[in-house]
């Protein structure tokens, strides 16, 4: 597949089943303006159905991943996509509306997403990195939940893809203080999983490593990981049961046992 480009913002190349998505407006540290916000939603809906995507890879151009709301920007851009009058509360994507769907879509999509984050990661670009499955971060990078700097609150999505990550005392000092973090502090906080020399280097490893399992086994269980946090005890194990019953004897649970005991690379059908 050639690489594709987003309203000059966003940019994607395939290469073995991964999908690199590249925050690319480098000369504004990848800052949040309308085109970034539009061009980060299409490429989320792009790779949706696109077959033959295993696991896509979240990174940005330049000096950092992405440093948040363009401020320059503000009063000049519809940021929320308001669009028909109805404000913030509008749903234009589903259950959200367009930048929380920024950081939501990486969630939404079926396959993982590892997000590669170095430099600074502000506000917005916290989030937009949080949808990712897994994210790699620099020891150096800095962070900051940085809404109530401007009078605002984190509103992308960020108290969803938190929670159950980020311990609620610690989310609360940091929201309240705006105060900035490194790449160690984010792994110890919950927003970051592993602290990595070269975050982009890493994420394309793992993400290479996925793309060689059953791609509707790993899809299923990003299913199961998305729909469990809410549900019962009962609602979970029968989730649980449901899956594995679509899943078995299925072509690809059957190729992935052949191959393991084959001791060969499996060839996998893509959904």
């Amino acid at each position: 597949m050639p690489p594709m480009n987003f309203l000059d913002r966003v940019s994607i190349t395939v290469e073995n089943h991964v999908a690199h998505v590249l925050l690319d407006r480098a000369d504004k540290m990848n800052a949040l303006d309308d085109a970034m916000f539009e061009a980060i939603v299409a490429a989320g809906h792009h790779l949706h159905n696109e077959r033959g995507i295993r696991a896509v890879v979240l990174s940005g151009a330049g000096r950092s991943f992405c440093a948040g709301l363009d401020l320059s920007s503000m009063g000049k851009t519809d940021r929320w996509g308001e669009g028909g009058g109805g404000g913030l509360a509008e749903r234009t994507h589903g259950n959200a509306n367009r930048a929380q769907q920024a950081a939501m879509v990486w969630r939404k999509l079926p396959m993982p997403v590892i997000a590669a984050v170095h430099g600074v990661c502000f506000g917005g670009g916290l989030q937009v990195a949080s949808g990712a499955d897994v994210r790699f971060i620099a020891p150096d990078a800095r962070l900051a939940v940085m809404e109530v700097k401007w009078g605002l609150v984190p509103d992308m999505a960020g108290y969803v893809l938190w929670r159950g990550n980020v311990r609620d005392d610690v989310l609360r000092e940091l929201t309240y203080t705006h105060r900035e973090f490194n790449g160690e502090e984010a792994v110890r906080y919950g927003f970051a999983t592993h602290v990595s020399a070269d975050p982009l280097a890493d994420a394309i490893k793992l993400a290479q490593e996925i793309a060689t399992k059953s791609p509707t086994a790993v899809r299923g269980a990003k299913l199961l990981s998305n729909r469990t946090p809410d549900m019962s005890v009962d609602e979970i194990l029968m989730a649980e049961s449901i899956a594995q019953h679509e899943l078995m004897y299925s072509k690809n649970q059957m190729e992935a046992v052949r191959a393991g005991m084959e001791k060969r690379p499996a060839e996998f059908v893509d959904p």
